[in-house]
């Protein structure tokens, strides 16, 4: 089986971050974010010969979304404004990876995927997101959407976390359904993935400029 399309699109990303990331004018968590990206690279495709050898991905993937929402919790944070907001994301940052822990470890016996606080994990993102749009409604200026890094980011993320969430949230329950049916849903959560890696290229290019040689 052919590695997944969506992990191509996590290349582009991680090379458009690559254009970015000396830039003096680059955001911190501009920065940063490429390397997250490589890391989920490397964990998807872990995550695919894995699976191609019919081995349990489970933990791995329980593991990694933690990460990954303690990771996006704390970028988010970095694109908020009020202070109030950002200590309650910090308690988020620090209590998340307890209460999840507890749920994977209830669950490592049975191979359980942690659905409970992944549903919590997308709330929490989406919520976030939500209130950063808010944020920019109350400006007192105007800020140009288009080259705004942290637009496309939150705009990616809420969509998402939105769509995935019924997935995730029950794949327990979904690995019952029938192959076919689970076969659909491998296609539509591909097509979420496309969707976030390419808005997540275009956060870092919304700002990038190519100079004119004359």
């Amino acid at each position: 089986m052919g590695m997944p399309v969506y992990i191509y699109f996590i290349f582009v990303s991680i090379l458009s971050g690559a254009l970015v990331i000396f830039r003096k004018e680059t955001p911190m968590y501009i920065r940063v974010f490429p390397f997250f990206l490589a890391l989920t690279a490397l964990v998807e495709i872990i995550g695919w010969q894995l699976s191609d050898n019919n081995a349990n991905t489970t933990l791995l993937y329980n593991v990694f979304t933690t990460l990954e929402f303690i990771f996006y919790f704390w970028m988010l944070r970095q694109v908020i404004r009020q202070k109030v907001a950002r200590r309650i994301i910090l308690f988020f940052i620090l209590l998340y990876p307890v209460v999840a822990g507890l749920d994977i470890l209830r669950g490592l016996s049975a191979h359980r995927f942690h659905s409970e606080t992944y549903a919590l994990g997308c709330f929490l993102v989406a919520a976030i997101c939500i209130f950063y749009f808010l944020e920019l409604f109350v400006l007192p200026h105007s800020v140009s959407l288009v080259r705004e890094p942290a637009f496309w980011i939150c705009s990616g993320l809420l969509f998402f976390y939105s769509c995935s969430f019924p997935i995730f949230g029950y794949v327990n329950f979904l690995n019952r359904l029938p192959v076919v049916i689970q076969l659909n849903l491998g296609v539509i959560l591909d097509l979420l993935n496309i969707l976030l890696y390419s808005l997540f290229a275009i956060s870092f290019l919304c700002r990038y400029k190519v100079r004119k040689s004359i």
